[in-house]
């Protein structure tokens, strides 16, 4: 991936809010990161760009970030835990490694949190599950985690999750190929990358 980019122009190619969550990290396979969730304004701005919040959310998150930054670094450091144990929970999906019960906690509890924060609305004649505003900091992470429980517990409703096999990638997406075989999380990145080094390996055979 190109380390160059920004948590305002990385590719979102996991397929769903919880994957490309996880993909924040440019790097999960022979090294790890960069980092792109710098700061908690970065969360917020990636919370935005998949409509995880809304632009309400957004300035009333800032403005409170703004107000207390220690405590938007603290709530930033419990958004990455729970990305790292959604990162494990999904590879456990996709290479069958052994499950952690304490990341299976930490996103039930960031989950119920989340759900407790939305009320039954009226949409178009439909009732539906609406979100509360975003009020404090951790409304992200608890939304975020709502969502990965969703998409967790639909295993045999969905298309599988795969890592990306590009060399220094990892990246995680939901596998909606014809023939549920796909390997890269972009066939014109780590795909193209991938068959250049098998040609000049033959190559130079």
């Amino acid at each position: 991936m190109d380390t160059q980019k920004t948590i305002y122009d990385i590719s979102l190619l996991g397929g769903h809010p919880a994957l490309d969550f996880v993909n924040t990290v440019d790097s999960r396979g022979g090294r790890w990161g960069p980092d792109f969730l710098k700061s908690y304004d970065d969360l917020v701005a990636w919370a935005c760009r998949l409509d995880v919040i809304d632009e309400k959310d957004r300035d009333a998150l800032l403005a409170k970030a703004n107000r207390s930054r220690s405590h938007a670094e603290k709530e930033l450091g419990h958004a990455k835990d729970l990305r790292e144990a959604l990162c494990r929970l999904f590879l456990s999906e996709f290479d069958e490694s052994q499950i952690s019960p304490n990341d299976l906690k930490l996103v039930a509890d960031m989950a119920r949190r989340g759900l407790s924060q939305q009320t039954l609305g009226q949409v178009g004649g439909i009732i539906e599950w609406r979100r509360s505003d975003a009020k404090d900091l951790d409304a992200i992470s608890n939304r975020i985690a709502v969502l990965a429980a969703e998409l967790l517990t639909s295993r045999d409703e969905r298309r599988p999750v795969r890592a990306c096999q590009g060399r220094n990638c990892g990246w995680l997406f939901l596998d909606h190929s014809r023939g549920g075989h796909r390997r890269w999380c972009s066939d014109k990145t780590c795909g193209s990358n991938a068959r250049v080094r098998k040609f000049r390996a033959v190559q130079a055979d």
